[in-house]
């Protein structure tokens, strides 16, 4: 007699909203804001280390790069390492590299050593990024999956937010260090997280770990009956995806890999400008400091918004009209940004170039993430967030070569917009018939190369 199956897809899509989801999406969320927390720091203590160590501009620079350039090597290499090693692992490598060398940089006798430390943290910062995207993608219900996510890296923008309050209010009395010895604190909760995070269950499945898996589910789905004899299934193929990074490029998702990777890389590029050159923008178009800091502020609301808001569209019709919508609003209203206008309209400008912008950053994980089979899920996002922080390294470098062209402030603005509309025609050219989501494409369903028979169990 045959043993009884349960199809994991369909148990994770059709899950109602339970207390396990809160935990999955609680703790994530948690890892992802000491995540922004500790990207940001560098933009609080910078003008006491530079102060402190007699720097230039130029070496400034060069510090603020040292995190990104560490960010772009850990996205894909702690991408690709999940897809080997599972999600927990990986997560807990990240969050120990990145809180234990930024407390580290407290210490730091220089700036090289600084730099050093800031690099090795860098790696953990990039690499926990898409490793909690795909948890949380994997977890979620498919009617909400994309609010989910949305809601989870929205952490981001609320540890960097965090960052600069606690700044404001603790380094004038107890220096920049002070910053960095907070930053310790995920060490001391990598206990809990290593006991209240789940592994990822389809990982689990792929690795015939039937025991833990049949725990999780019946967390998820307490209707299902389960035996020791229940198979447990996947309904994506796996052969052909046991070479994480070739695979990006087999089954038709060649040129859709290109596109997601020309999106990141335009979208970062305009985040990490507007971050940096934001306030020295405005102040040149007659705007003061003050003001300048609050259109700042603006940004990064608007970026919350825009995730939020943008998740939820994308739930009801598709992230791809989503996203492609987005960039191009976010191109229009930084062309307008270039205009003389009332304050309240230059403040929604600002709000919606950064909901459309720092919000599709956090969409196009959330559509990555649903794109490619779970086997080289992770290993996808870490290259695009990789080949992404290559745009957020250059963004900054090239406004400011922009600004030394002293072109009118239309001009700057309409400069900073182009990328979105390269972005938007990179999302418009993704071929949906690739992805193995059906999510992504509400069309028809989607038709896999090699697709695994309903009756062959995954486990025993």
């Amino acid at each position: 007699m045959d043993s009884p199956t349960l199809n994991i897809n369909r148990v994770i899509d059709e899950a109602k909203f339970a207390p396990f989801h809160w935990k999955v999406l609680f703790w994530c969320l948690l890892i992802i804001i000491f995540d922004g927390y500790d990207l940001i720091i560098y933009g609080v203590a910078l003008p006491l280390l530079m102060e402190e160590w007699s720097l230039t501009a130029v070496q400034a620079g060069f510090l603020a790069s040292a995190a990104l350039f560490g960010m772009m090597f850990g996205a894909m290499i702690f991408g690709t390492l999940s897809d080997k090693i599972g999600r927990k692992k990986t997560i807990m490598i990240c969050v120990g590299l990145f809180s234990s060398f930024t407390f580290l940089g407290a210490f730091a006798g220089g700036p090289i050593q600084f730099a050093t430390l800031r690099f090795i943290a860098g790696l953990g910062i990039g690499g926990v990024m898409p490793i909690c995207v795909a948890l949380t993608s994997e977890y979620a219900p498919k009617r909400i999956r994309s609010t989910l996510v949305a809601i989870m890296f929205s952490g981001y923008a609320i540890g960097g937010m965090a960052s600069a309050l606690l700044g404001s209010f603790l380094v004038v009395d107890f220096g920049w260090e002070i910053m960095f010895y907070i930053a310790g604190i995920p060490m001391l909760l990598l206990p809990i997280i290593w006991k209240m995070l789940p592994e990822s269950l389809m990982y689990l499945v792929k690795e015939k770990r039937d025991k833990e898996a049949k725990i999780i589910v019946k967390k998820l789905a307490p209707q299902e009956t389960i035996t020791t004899s229940t198979s447990l299934l996947l309904d994506e193929p796996t052969k052909g995806d046991d070479a994480p990074i070739k695979a990006l490029f087999l089954k038709n998702r060649g040129f859709t890999t290109i596109m997601f990777w020309v999106a990141f890389f335009m979208c970062l590029l305009m985040v990490y400008a507007l971050a940096s050159w934001l306030p020295k923008l405005m102040i040149q178009a007659g705007y003061s400091l003050g003001a300048s800091m609050l259109f700042l502020f603006a940004l990064n609301i608007g970026g919350m918004v825009g995730a939020i808001g943008g998740g939820i569209l994308a739930d009801k019709f598709h992230l791809k009209p989503v996203l492609a919508i987005m960039f191009a609003l976010g191109a229009a209203a930084l062309i307008l940004l270039g205009y003389n206008s009332p304050q309240i309209v230059l403040y929604t400008l600002i709000a919606i170039a950064g909901a459309t912008t720092i919000g599709s950053q956090i969409l196009l994980y959330t559509f990555v993430a649903q794109y490619y089979p779970t086997s080289v899920r992770t290993t996808a996002m870490g290259w695009a967030s990789g080949i992404g922080r290559i745009g957020a390294i250059v963004g900054p470098i090239l406004t400011g070569a922009l600004l030394t062209l002293e072109l009118s402030h239309q001009t700057n603005f309409l400069f900073i917009a182009i990328p979105g509309l390269i972005a938007a025609t990179a999302i418009f050219l993704v071929n949906l018939s690739a992805a193995v989501d059906g999510k992504t494409s509400k069309v028809q369903p989607v038709t896999l190369d090699t697709p695994i028979a309903t009756d062959t169990p995954i486990a025993t």
